[in-house]
């Protein structure tokens, strides 16, 4: 008999075994400095030129920019690989999907990316890299160099509308999966967390894999509170199985 199709949301969870800290669990980015939320708020980031500087210095010292996938990044590529994958819905910024080896087309990277940068007046894409180069030579707040407006990178700040075209994506793969599965997500986020809604009101099991709570619990036909390296692996292998 075939696997069920799957489409995954993952959050900020999923990645804290690669050594990137998440945002609002016990020793969360914003938790331990709540101040922290303002660099990644688009009124504040366009508004003050002090928030922009210390935004990129964040950005320099990202983990992210050093980390590898673990084994839940793994575990999903091989639910792809078995033919089960129906999407891969993100939170995250950092890549790591991408670099285990889930296949782009199957990735919804519904908060954006850090490795791109956007110019914010002309819409012109370069490499975060390149910015945090001239960051490195002496430039606190690098301009874009096409039109010299304010340079961001291609994540979604607070306060930032969602690219319409990735939410209906995101959207499309929650209605036509059998499971539906939320994992390292605290499900608090909104557009993304309705998507556990969206997938259940169409029939799929929910299964949420997550340390806490989340408001989507009661929805869910599973809810595995074990951590996500072990957890996730043996989900995919039953799935698979």
């Amino acid at each position: 008999m075939a696997p069920p199709m799957v489409t995954v949301l993952t959050g900020a969870g999923i990645s804290t075994d690669s050594g990137i800290r998440d945002f609002r669990g016990p020793n969360g980015v914003w938790t331990l400095d709540p101040a922290a939320e303002k660099l990644f708020t688009i009124q504040n980031y366009l508004a003050d030129p002090d928030i922009r500087r210390r935004s990129w210095l964040a950005r320099r010292e990202n983990p992210a920019w050093g980390a590898e996938p673990n084994a839940g990044h793994r575990a999903l590529v091989d639910l792809e690989h078995a033919g089960a994958l129906r999407g891969l819905i993100t939170q995250n910024t950092d890549r790591l999907h991408l670099k285990a080896g889930s296949s782009p087309e199957l990735v919804i990277e519904v908060h954006g990316n850090m490795v791109d940068a956007v110019c914010w007046d002309c819409g012109a894409r370069s490499l975060t890299q390149e910015a945090l180069a001239r960051l490195d030579a002496g430039d606190p707040d690098p301009a874009c160099l096409v039109c010299g407006g304010i340079l961001k990178t291609a994540t979604i700040m607070f306060g930032q509308a969602l690219d319409p075209k990735v939410l209906e994506a995101a959207a499309i793969a929650a209605q036509r999966c059998d499971v539906f599965v939320a994992v390292g997500s605290t499900l608090q986020v909104t557009p993304a967390a309705t998507l556990c809604e969206v997938a259940v009101d169409r029939g799929a099991q929910l299964i949420v894999v997550n340390r806490d709570p989340t408001p989507y619990d009661q929805l869910a036909t599973r809810v595995i509170r074990e951590p996500i390296g072990e957890a996730l692996p043996a989900l995919v292998a039953g799935l698979i199985a």
